[in-house]
Formats: C-alpha cells, structure tokens, sequence
C-alpha cells in the first residue's frame, strides 16, 4: 500500500518535509512549548510540603468557617483561603489567609468571577 506523501513542517520558516505534523529537529521544541504553556501551572509548584504545614497550623488556630461565624453558624473548616490570590502577588501569611467552608470558598469565587 502506498504512503501518504510528506508534507512541509509547520514550524514557520521550516522547510523540511515530514510524516507528521513537524520535522523531527522540530517535533522536540514544540512538545516542550505545549507542556510549559498549555498545559497551566501545576499546583504542587505553588503548593508543597510548605503550605500543608502552614495550612495545618492555621486550620488549628481557626477551626471553623470564618464567613458563616459571622452569619453566627459554626462550621467546620474545609478550605483555606487566600485573600490576595498568590497569582495576584499575594502570600502564604497569616494576615492574608482566611478559613472558610466549602460553600463558602466556592461563594466567592464566584462573585470574583473565578468559577
């Protein structure tokens, strides 16, 4: 059965003809563009052993939702959040954390047009 012909890279200003979508001196860059880019940020970079330690620690200084003892419910907490998200400059300090239930956490996301 015959093969299907070569076609050009597509790698711009490429001119080699390959089986695939770009030539193998090609098909290598590009996959590691895709990984960097496309596939977004991995969470164990922005949260490791770290934040588990911090996080326990706050969870023990404020067992329950910080949103709902204001509404004068008591629940327990199951997400910790960042007031000042890490991707907006914010940290991991005690001043920019705030306990919440999930309810809560996903409530304002929402609002903040997160999710």
């Amino acid at each position: 059965m015959p093969r299907k012909p070569k076609r050009p890279c597509r790698y711009q200003g490429c001119p080699n003809l390959s089986d695939d979508v770009y030539c193998d001196e090609h098909k290598k860059l590009m996959t590691k563009h895709y990984e960097s880019f496309t596939r977004g940020y991995s969470s164990g970079k922005r949260y490791g052993r770290s934040w588990r330690k911090i996080r326990e620690r706050y969870v023990r200084m404020h067992p329950l939702c910080e949103m709902c003892l204001k509404e004068g419910k008591s629940t327990l907490v199951e997400e910790i959040h960042h007031i000042l998200p890490l991707s907006e400059g914010g940290n991991h300090e005690e001043n920019n954390l705030m306990s919440l239930c999930k309810s809560c956490h996903e409530k304002i996301h929402r609002d903040r047009g997160d999710r």
